[in-house]
């Protein structure tokens, strides 16, 4: 009894001690909400019970009071997770796409501060934003290595604000889509000096076009930031570099092609960068390698655009999986139920496979919901994004390869001119602040708890298992 008695002191001590430093850490005040049920479950109750409201939501970052020069070290990976330092680092996050644009002029560059201190303040930690603008409206890149100085400034800006607020980013090279130039703009750039193209798709297999693109990579990579001083491929606030968003090679739908250029592409970044985590920026449709798991593809045609998301996954320099979840694009625009069956078997086989093949994380690097859908409704939004959440805590309680998300997308006041339906306000959605907080507040306990862990050699599977045991049987999403 005695043994036991201190054995069990001893796991009270312990708990106490990681929620007193990941409150202080992550939060500067806990403040009573509105008493709404959360639509899923934690069981460390006590520490994560009240709710917040935006306006009371600091996370410890009601200020830009960090220090420039505090040391920050690169995210790696270690087997299926992100680690820094080696401990663990979980990835909860946003896209704001326009962050360049906006910030190379001076009369819309507050707004990229405003973004980072509202997904700071509800504890997001990585955000996924352009390093491309091709041939467009205030183009990063004008023509084939030719440079905007200024758009080149505001993605410095970008980068450098970002530390200050203790963002990572994730920085996107090229756009499978026509928005902000994309491969279409280099196929344009290839005909205009007399190349013999004929679909969108020569970016992927064309000599020249390559080429364009490895140059672009190569100009970014080595770019010294003119705020900090400090080379894009030395710099630890860009958590990943991105190939491209969405690649699709409909042309083939084998997917030799883009597998061919995914792996000379992956290659020639890591020979130019072997420090930064490097992804391909799939949407996760299953191909032609895998028969047996295109029954999770949203529908028949998603095997049939050239990507594989295994065989994708498996190439050399590639260092973590990205999915999208789009289920009312891809299932059914109106909202119902099965928009939400999807997402949970679309995430546990993208997670299984991250494990049992890949062996490396998975970040769902997308998802959200359209204002524009029939049958919206911000309570549902508020659902679909708990059930996301959930899926990814119950895979972390495990010690699995789910590593994060990054919603689509956050924007801050003043910019809903370019909503697509998905744009989240935070200061004027506070349910959903506080899903978006709590969550943040769970998974920076769960890290605290798991690093503690490692720190005395225990084993990370099942952690909570350890603090709690017997309490943590998963209810149904």
């Amino acid at each position: 009894m005695a043994a036991r008695y201190i054995l069990l002191n001893l796991k009270l001590v312990f708990l106490i001690v990681v929620f007193i430093s990941c409150v202080e850490y992550t939060i500067s005040s806990f403040v009573e909400g509105n008493g709404d049920d959360q639509p899923f479950d934690f069981s460390v109750e006590d520490a994560t019970e009240n709710h917040f409201t935006y306006s009371d939501m600091s996370h410890g970052f009601e200020g830009v009071d960090q220090n420039d020069n505090d040391a920050w070290s690169m995210v790696e990976t270690k087997q299926n997770q992100f680690v820094v330092d080696g401990q663990p680092f979980y990835v909860n996050g946003f896209n704001t796409y326009w962050l360049m644009i906006f910030a190379a002029d001076q009369s819309t560059r507050g707004k990229v501060t405003e973004v980072f201190k509202q997904a700071a303040s509800v504890g997001l930690t990585v955000c996924r934003t352009w390093a491309f603008n091709d041939g467009q409206w205030r183009a990063l890149q004008k023509s084939p290595s030719v440079y905007d100085e200024e758009v080149f400034k505001g993605l410095d800006f970008v980068i450098s604000e970002a530390k200050k607020f203790k963002i990572r980013l994730i920085l996107s090279l090229a756009n499978n889509w026509e928005a902000f130039g994309g491969k279409a703009q280099y196929v344009k750039w290839g005909k205009a000096a007399g190349l013999n193209l004929t679909s969108d798709d020569d970016f992927f297999t064309d000599p020249t076009l390559r080429s364009y693109y490895k140059a672009h990579v190569k100009t970014v990579l080595n770019r010294v930031n003119t705020y900090t001083n400090v080379t894009y491929k030395e710099d630890p606030t860009i958590f990943a570099w991105e190939l491209m968003n969405e690649p699709r090679c409909t042309s083939d739908p084998s997917g030799n092609t883009l597998q061919g250029w995914i792996q000379e592409m992956a290659v020639f970044v890591k020979s130019m960068d072997p420090k930064h985590l490097l992804e391909v920026g799939l949407e996760g449709f299953y191909g032609p390698s895998t028969p047996n798991r295109v029954q999770f593809n949203p529908n028949t045609y998603a095997q049939q655009v050239g990507t594989d998301f295994i065989r994708n996954h498996k190439v050399l320099g590639v260092d973590f999986a990205s999915v999208h979840i789009y289920a009312d694009t891809w299932v059914s625009q109106a909202i119902s139920d099965a928009h939400l069956q999807f997402t949970k078997s679309w995430m546990e086989a993208h997670i299984e496979d991250a494990e049992k093949y890949l062996g490396m994380p998975v970040i769902f690097a997308e998802f959200g919901v359209s204002s524009k859908d029939p049958g919206y409704n911000s309570t549902y939004r508020d659902k679909y994004l708990s059930s996301v959440y959930k899926m990814l805590l119950d895979s972390t309680k495990k010690g699995g390869s789910g590593g994060g998300s990054l919603v689509w997308q956050l924007f801050p006041e003043g910019t809903d001119y370019m909503d697509d339906g998905y744009a989240i306000v935070l200061s004027k959605s506070p349910s959903t602040s506080n899903i978006i907080s709590l969550h943040s507040t769970r998974m920076s306990i769960f890290n605290s708890i798991c690093s503690m862990k490692c720190r005395w050699g225990c084993k990370k599977k099942n952690v909570m298992d350890f603090i709690f045991p017997n309490q943590y049987d998963h209810d149904e999403m």
